[in-house]
């Protein structure tokens, strides 16, 4: 190697780990440190609960925490950060953290401590699906971070767990301790102005549930020129059934249609999309390909199949998965060359593929640019028409929530 080589190559190296040393120099904010979600009505009573200064809701199912965050004057990289791991519960749920919006005069506690109700919604529109649009002094929640629970990680993750140790493929090395997920949350700044309700929900019928750690980090630009954009979020919808809300299945039957308005200063529109399809049944929402179209004002302006097919990369996030024989056959190199036989080989539950999440996975939301969009009155169209509707145990369903982003 030259001496020029052997420099740049030192200077590149360098480069990389100031960057790196820049990256981790990041303020944190725990927000939550090995708490428990779960459903345990004995140990938390229908209304609000409080540990310290956390509330609790949901007979368990939700944590709160309030939330301050400095103000910044230049421009903010915020993240999200979950770690999670099961305390018994085997199964794979949705979860979902969020913030509620301050501008929102009723919210999920005051609703759970019966101090208030969502506003009352067109049949026409949204069926008795209470509490998912705008209403009179209502906001819908805005979520961080959409998540899913592996099966079973950490709590049966030992190599001698008798649910576990005869479950694992070939083709890891071991069960994960944990499960991470990360997010950029730096549009929501706006939402954490003042002291503001950040929590976790999580989708178990179960006392044992899950321990999860939340921090959110932040790291402000250290130019003095940039200044941070004013930025307004407006939420739009949320279907997850967080507090007196139904299982949404209105999709099966017609399109959600909600009304939104631009300011004349606003620029840079984005609306950002998360939605995933639920119903543990063959035919259901969880395992068929279904396609998502937005519009507005009519105008088609995105449209995809929001579907996952590599949840078996997730494989060692789920230790208690259920697991299937299936026979087919294999090709393989054996003494005398290659050759060919019949084998069973194990399928895991885990392995499917669903309607855009995988047992382990975080959900990001889809960013649309409506960069052509008009100051004034217009309408959100979301369609998803082949989706089924609830029958019976089969709960089939679509959690959505959207939310537009601009800068002022």
């Amino acid at each position: 190697m030259t001496k020029k080589k052997a420099w740049i190559l030192l200077l590149s190296l360098s480069l990389v780990f100031i960057l790196k040393a820049k990256e981790n120099n990041r303020n944190i904010e725990n927000i939550f440190s090995n708490t428990r979600v779960n459903f345990d009505p004995s140990t938390h009573a229908d209304g609000v609960n409080k540990t310290d200064s956390t509330i609790i809701l949901g007979n368990g199912r939700i944590v709160l925490k309030k939330v301050r965050l400095p103000q910044f004057t230049r421009n903010t990289d915020l993240r999200a950060e979950i770690t999670l791991v099961s305390n018994g519960d085997p199964w794979d749920k949705s979860g979902s953290c969020f913030v509620i919006p301050n501008q929102s005069e009723i919210n999920m506690i005051d609703v759970a401590a019966n101090k208030a109700t969502y506003p009352l919604v067109d049949s026409t529109k949204y069926e008795n699906l209470t509490g998912i649009v705008q209403g009179p002094g209502y906001k819908p929640t805005v979520e961080i971070m959409r998540f899913m629970t592996p099966f079973g990680v950490g709590y049966y993750s030992e190599s001698d767990n008798e649910l576990s140790a005869k479950r694992k493929p070939v083709y890891i090395d071991g069960w994960a301790e944990n499960v991470k997920w990360k997010e950029d949350i730096s549009d929501l700044l706006p939402l954490f102005k003042d002291e503001v309700y950040v929590g976790v929900y999580i989708d178990t019928w179960t006392k044992e549930g899950y321990i999860i750690d939340l921090d959110i980090s932040y790291k402000e630009s250290e130019l003095e020129c940039d200044i941070k954009p004013k930025r307004h979020v407006e939420p739009l919808i949320n279907t997850v059934y967080y507090i007196g809300q139904k299982h949404p299945d209105i999709f099966a039957r017609q399109d959600i249609d909600i009304p939104f308005t631009i300011p004349k200063n606003a620029k840079n529109v984005r609306l950002k999309y998360i939605t995933t399809g639920h119903g543990g049944h063959s035919g259901g929402d969880e395992f068929r390909p279904q396609e998502n179209t937005l519009k507005i004002d009519n105008n088609e302006v995105y449209s995809f199949t929001p579907w996952r097919t590599d949840c078996a990369s997730f494989r060692r996030f789920n230790p208690s998965t259920g697991v299937w024989l299936r026979k087919r056959t294999v090709a393989y190199i054996g003494r005398d060359g290659r050759a060919e036989k019949e084998i069973e080989e194990p399928i895991a539950s885990s392995d499917l593929s669903r309607s855009n999440w995988c047992p382990g996975s975080h959900v990001p939301p889809v960013v649309i640019p409506l960069r052509e969009i008009d100051s004034g009155n217009h309408t959100l169209t979301i369609s998803i028409p082949d989706s089924k509707e609830i029958d019976g145990d089969k709960l089939n369903h679509w959690l959505v929530s959207a939310y537009l982003v601009w800068e002022e």
